[in-house]
């Protein structure tokens, strides 16, 4: 476990990364002693701080939820961050590259919660009657600490999260089969990544149940107008200044970007 200063050390280390452009040395190097627990509390420390220079959360991403991803990074469960409402983007959104390290790329389902959802217990069906509509979207992802990362690495860098686009239909939760819906994902007309959504631990809704039910420990939960990354059902696909994305969600519409 590591110490208040050595916690304080790793949150600021990442927060000057993610200013500077410029990767900082990975938390689990510098304190080979580093727990999941330090993890999570060096990410609340970094949104602190971002939320102290006016930025706003807005919702929360869950990652690794495929078992390959989880096997590639030796856990045994999903991870998850915060979004920040100044890295939300929208269909037709030309983004700069510049504002990344890395950028990549993946295909997702984002939830937009209707109601309170907390406590110990959260099923999926929680989590589909507190939904209040489901999208298509994308998560850019970015690392701001240097490779190769352990998984507290990962999870004090806020997950990997670098941001969110969100496009397409909005659909309620119960009105199509959440496991079966398919995206195509094309970088400057070729397509890359093709996925089905039932790759997120079986169902999209289960990651977030299993989601809720951690937060419970902390006393904490998903609110109303959350915006929920239920977790990517495509490999990641690296983007740099000048490419074109087109994700293709077949009925549930199709999502546009240009990278600048």
């Amino acid at each position: 476990m590591l110490n208040d200063d050595q916690r304080q050390a790793a949150a600021e280390a990442i927060l000057s990364a993610e200013t500077s452009r410029v990767p900082c040395v990975q938390p689990s190097k510098q304190w080979p002693e580093m727990q999941l627990e330090d993890a999570y509390d060096i990410q609340r420390r970094w949104a602190d701080a971002r939320i102290a220079r006016g930025a706003k959360i807005v919702g929360r991403k869950i990652g690794l939820t495929s078992r390959a991803m989880q096997m590639a990074s030796k856990m045994t469960e999903p991870d998850y961050g915060v979004i920040l409402d100044d890295a939300l983007f929208h269909d037709g959104a030309r983004i700069p590259a510049g504002t990344f390290i890395k950028p990549r790329i993946e295909t997702e389902l984002a939830f937009v919660m209707a109601d309170d959802l907390k406590g110990v217990g959260c099923q999926m069906h929680d989590v589909l009657r507190a939904t209040e509509y489901v999208t298509p979207a994308l998560e850019i992802i970015d690392y701001r600490t240097e490779v190769p990362r352990a998984i507290t690495d990962t999870i004090a860098d806020n997950a990997a999260y670098g941001a969110i686009v969100m496009g397409g239909r909005i659909f309620r939760p119960f009105d199509v089969d959440l496991r079966w819906i398919p995206a195509t994902l094309s970088k400057n007309g070729v397509i890359e990544e093709t996925g089905v959504s039932a790759a997120i631990m079986g169902h999209p809704a289960a990651g977030i149940a299993w989601l809720v039910n951690k937060l419970a420990a902390l006393d904490d939960g998903l609110q109303a107008g959350d915006i929920v990354l239920g977790g990517s059902f495509t490999r990641p696909v690296d983007i740099a200044s000048g490419d074109v994305i087109f994700a293709d969600y077949g009925n549930l519409g199709a999502i546009g970007v240009s990278f600048e």
